[in-house]
């Protein structure tokens, strides 16, 4: 702790002397429109850097470290299980769905039902009223509601089931979600604390989003979510400000009822009941293991409705009952974190200023800031340098300093749509994200995003062009300053809206199941005569797997030279959790260096077998991995290679996967 004190106070330090400059030698105020800019400029620094400056001094602030309590809690559990199972909460999961694929829901309830713990029951919540819904409930042997009138979407979906629930923790899953079995043995032990309201576990996803998707980059870039729970959470955990994120959360059902259920008067019903429990005096406790995993959007349209629902519904918190800033029962460090929390997706808007600044003086000839090499080398270098080099570090790798700007370029002009409508009072009504492929109709990228891409782009490559032939207009050491930085500003935006642009043509699949990246060692086979592996074998090893099969690099080229495509053969795996044989059927080979790749089916599967694959792909402890992400450097080398790379349709050996840990599995 001293030593990340020792770097924020540094950071503070650079900041004060960076903003000393800015407002002492760089404004323009020569003319009422220069002044106009220079300041809107400046005004836009300063919020985006108060809300920075707050992430830093949030995590250095004092506060209660929960992991004993965490340790405590588990191991209490564990033995109140040992000596009297029965004693136990009892837990209500409750599954809320609104048109997800029938395999998505499946998949959800059947991890739901696997849960390792003794007392609970799940609760499919229909809010489709969907017959096959009803009869899949009945076939698992869940609990089915499905209400009559659809009002308050999720939140009134919820609220529905509540007087029903004879339990005293209710558990929450959205219907992409699959909970690991250890799921409630984590998070119930914590609620032996009677002030405890909520337990909110991590968000993660079993799928790439589109941003890595769509340019190859599963490698190279973490989704945004990482940073929050990895980073944001934990710092809120220590001044007791945890968000409630809607998902894979537990909470007291008795606390509940006493703040009148869940929140109706915003989408973001999640954050706007986690804060009236805080108000009601409970505590909210982040527990940080990922527990569960999700699906991420399919397309970039998708992802841009899903973000600006997120940052519609949180800001349409401050028109509720629930607003952190004036509802009673916060202290004021809790009312600053979740103030900080919801305004910081009206940043979006400052954002977008310091965005199209670089325009200003090519477009409209107007010098927005005088820059001098002094104040550059001695304030603004040294500053933002220590940004570049420090991010990465105290958010514990969980994001770069310069790749997540990927995200900011693609959603910026959505998100600050949705931001400046809900301010005005029209906030965006509550939206399901797609869970299903997009028909052949709507293939392509979405004129919606791109569109206004597009006209970005052509202001700014037509402001440099002019700033390039006119240059000589601009005179002075202070104007040619800011000159140079104007330049080099505007060629770095337009490779930035140049990878956004490409980033809205969703790579071409043909299916939404989720394939993982791990190393097995494996044999392949040709069954005799009797169906049993007698024929020829070769040896081989799984480094992607799915429900829907499986790709191997066999070691030699024996089997491969008499296979051939849709041949039966017989996958063995000698230990783990996929122990045994397994039916496949060749579907694709591609010679490699290192040995031939052969792309596999899942032959006929009884349900055993299928229950094996789903435990070993989504159920298993410590499944997903704390990634870390890379060195800016080589991600920057890596998009821009794929940026001159025309990626191909997410097929066999060119998956879209994400890694997992476990028995067998590569690290991340």
């Amino acid at each position: 702790m001293i030593t990340r004190a020792l770097a924020v106070g540094l950071s503070f330090a650079l900041g004060v002397h960076y903003l000393t400059w800015r407002i002492g030698s760089s404004l323009n105020l020569s003319s009422r429109a220069a002044a106009t800019l220079s300041l809107l400029m400046l005004a836009a620094e300063l919020l985006l850097l108060a809300s920075a400056f707050l992430q830093l001094l949030f995590s250095v602030l004092p506060g209660p470290d929960a992991d004993a309590e965490i340790q405590a809690a588990a191991g209490a559990l564990a033995a109140d299980r040992r000596r009297d199972p029965g004693s136990l909460p009892r837990v209500a999961v409750l599954v809320p769905s609104c048109g997800e694929p029938l395999e998505v829901v499946e998949r959800c309830l059947r991890g739901c039902l696997d849960l390792d713990y003794p007392n609970f029951e799940v609760w499919l919540l229909d809010d489709g009223s969907r017959p096959e819904l009803e009869r899949l409930g009945a076939q698992l042997g869940c609990r089915y509601q499905a209400r009559p009138q659809r009002i308050h979407a999720k939140a009134g979906n919820l609220n529905a089931a509540l007087p029903k629930l004879q339990a005293e923790l209710l558990a929450v899953f959205d219907a992409d979600v699959v909970p690991s079995r250890t799921f409630l043995n984590r998070t119930v032990g914590l609620f032996r604390d009677p002030h405890v309201g909520f337990v909110q576990t991590p968000q993660t996803y079993m799928n790439a989003d589109p941003v890595m998707r769509n340019l190859r980059l599963e490698r190279w870039l973490l989704p945004d979510e990482e940073s929050f729970y990895r980073w944001i959470q934990p710092n809120r955990q220590r001044l007791g400000a945890v968000v409630c994120a809607g998902t894979s959360f537990v909470m007291r059902l008795s606390s509940l009822r006493q703040v009148g259920g869940f929140e109706t008067q915003t989408a973001s019903e999640d954050l706007a009941t986690g804060i009236r429990l805080v108000a009601a005096g409970y505590r909210g406790l982040y527990l940080p293991e990922k527990l569960s995993a999700g699906l991420a959007p399919f397309t970039l349209q998708a992802m841009a409705r899903q973000r600006s629902r997120w940052a519609s519904g949180t800001i349409q918190t401050l028109r509720t009952g629930a607003n952190p800033l004036t509802i009673a029962g916060l202290t004021p460090i809790q009312r600053l974190a979740y103030g900080e929390g919801i305004l910081h997706w009206a940043m979006v808007l400052p954002q977008l200023v310091l965005l199209l600044a670089p325009i200003s003086m090519g477009i409209l000839g107007i010098v927005p800031y005088r820059v001098d090499s002094q104040g550059l080398l001695t304030a603004a270098f040294p500053f933002f340098l220590s940004q570049l080099l420090l991010l990465p570090w105290l958010s514990g790798r969980s994001r770069a300093a310069l790749m997540p700007e990927l995200y900011r370029w693609v959603f910026v002009l959505p998100l600050a749509a949705s931001v400046v409508m809900t301010l005005l009072g029209r906030p965006q009504g509550f939206q399901v994200t797609p869970k299903s492929m997009p028909t052949a109709a709507k293939v392509g990228p979405s004129k919606r995003l791109l569109l206004p891409l597009l006209i970005l782009l052509g202001i700014q490559l037509l402001s440099q062009v002019n700033l390039t032939l006119h240059h000589g207009s601009f005179s002075g050491p202070a104007a040619g300053g800011a000159l140079q930085v104007t330049l080099i500003w505007g060629w770095i935006n337009s490779l930035l809206l140049l990878a956004a642009i490409r980033l809205c043509w969703d790579r071409k699949r043909f299916s939404t199941t989720p394939w993982f990246t791990l190393q097995l060692q494996a044999s392949l086979s040709q069954p005799g005569p009797s169906g049993h592996g007698h024929g020829p074998k070769s040896a081989g090893r799984i480094h992607a797997i799915s429900e829907t099969g499986c790709e191997v690099q066999l070691c030699d080229q024996a089997l491969w030279a008499l296979a051939s495509s849709g041949e039966r053969l017989e996958l063995a795996l000698p230990t783990g959790g996929l122990a045994g044989e397994w039916p496949v059927q060749l579907v694709r080979t591609q010679k490699r260096p290192g040995g031939p790749l052969i792309g596999l089916a899942w032959g006929r599967l009884d349900h055993r077998q299928r229950e094996q694959l789903q435990r070993f792909l989504y159920r298993r402890a410590n499944l997903w991995p704390l990634r870390r992400a890379p060195f800016d450097g080589l991600s920057l080398l890596a998009l821009g290679r794929r940026l001159l790379q025309r990626p191909g349709p997410d097929d066999w050996f060119q998956r879209s996967q994400l890694p997992v840990n476990g028995e067998g599995a590569a690290g991340p």
